[in-house]
Order: C-alpha cells, then structure tokens, then sequence
C-alpha cells in the first residue's frame, strides 16, 4: 500500500477530524448596508476593532460601577459600625448611671444605722459583739465610697449643709459650723445627706444691719418732724 493509499485511507477513517475551511469575507462592499468598508493597514477590518474597543469600554464601566457600589456599601458598613459603638457606650453609661442609683439608695437606708452606731460609740455603748458588727458595718460601706463629712469649725456651704440653728459669735470671722447635729454623706460627688449642723456668723455682719436699721429710722423721724413744723 503505498502512502497517497494509507492517508486516504485515514482520512476515512477519520472524516470528523478534518479542517473545516474557514471563510474570511474580505469584499470591500458591505453586503447589508452598501456601504464601503475601511480596512486597517494589516487588512483587518475597522468595525471589528471597534467592536473591540467598544467591549473594552463596557467592561471597564462595569468595573467602575463595580467600584462605586463597593465604596457605598464600606460607607455604610462604617457607619453601621460607628452607630453601633455610640449605642454601646449609651447602654454601659446608663447601665452605670442605674448601678450608681441602686448603691446610693442601698446606703441611704443604711443612713439611720450608722447614725445609731456613731451615738453609741460617743456614749461608750459600742463594746463587743456590738463593735465587732459596727465596725464590720462602717467598713463595708467605706468600701462601697460612703464618706462621712462633717466637723466644728468647717465654714458652711449651703450646698452640703443645712443649718438647723443660727447665732452670731465674736470668735469666727465667717459663716461656721459651731455644733454638728447629723454627720453628712457623700457618695463620689453626690451628696446623699447634707450634714445638719449649728451656724455662727462673726458678730460684725449683725452690727451692719443694725447700723442700716438705726440710720433709717432717723431719716423717717427727720422727715416726720418737718412735716409737722410745716403744718
């Protein structure tokens, strides 16, 4: 069998395996639109190549709206995230604002306790078992940021005393507390009762009304004497 046979032969066998031919429409007349065509140097044709570009430039609008979106949807996610945040730190404050309530009402009943304890322990009464509770008491509400405040010779400040007794005093040159009545409370900067406490101003402050009160009433005689001269 000589060779032309053998790959005649192949190609029977075979038939699916042959070329296809491929047709190339190079005619410079557009068939539908009648239209001369214009052809690159290397015999390309133009429309395809513009058909090219054109889907070049599709796919880079794509991607930029692609972009876009992404850019909006990071936006709002660290929004989301920032909102989040804020309404977690508004939780703990009014978790904390309650916490502090709930320990501020705690200790103000405990208030009438300690004052017992601190009468006590002025008489000489707080001895034993007695002492032992107290003290284990006071501590316990240290601990909690209980302060007591409180003591003679402090000036008063209305806005943590409050005064159940007046008097003037030639030995203080501003309004003090002379006699402390019922210790004050404090909790960190909120007061849970004020001390109530004995007030004495320095004696110069009564002469001044006086001095105002004496003038005044000179003025009104003065004024009532020459009224009557006049009549």
């Amino acid at each position: 069998m000589t060779d032309a046979e053998r790959a005649l032969g192949s190609e029977e066998a075979h038939p699916d395996e042959q070329e296809q031919p491929v047709v190339r429409d190079r005619r410079r007349i557009d068939p539908e639109t009648g239209e001369l065509r214009e052809l690159r140097d290397d015999g390309a044709d133009v429309d395809a190549a513009a058909g090219s570009t054109t889907g070049s430039a599709d796919v880079s609008e794509e991607l930029e709206r692609a972009r876009a979106e992404a850019a909006e949807r990071l936006e709002d996610l660290r929004r989301l995230q920032a909102e989040y945040v804020n309404y977690r730190r508004r939780v703990e404050r009014d978790r904390e604002v309650m916490r502090e309530n709930a320990k501020a009402e705690l200790l103000a009943e405990l208030l009438p306790v300690l004052d017992d304890i601190g009468r006590a322990r002025e008489h000489g009464d707080l001895t034993g078992g007695f002492r032992s509770v107290g003290e284990s008491l006071e501590a316990v509400t240290a601990k909690a940021g209980l302060v007591r405040y409180g003591e003679v010779g402090d000036e008063f400040d209305p806005t943590i005393h409050e005064a159940l007794m007046h008097n003037y005093s030639d030995e203080v040159k501003v309004s003090t507390c002379t006699q402390i009545l019922q210790p004050g409370y404090r909790l960190g900067d909120r007061i849970i009762r004020p001390a109530r406490v004995a007030v004495s101003d320095p004696t110069e402050s009564l002469s001044e009304p006086a001095a105002e009160s004496d003038a005044q009433d000179a003025s009104d005689s003065g004024a009532a004497d020459n009224g009557g001269q006049e009549s």
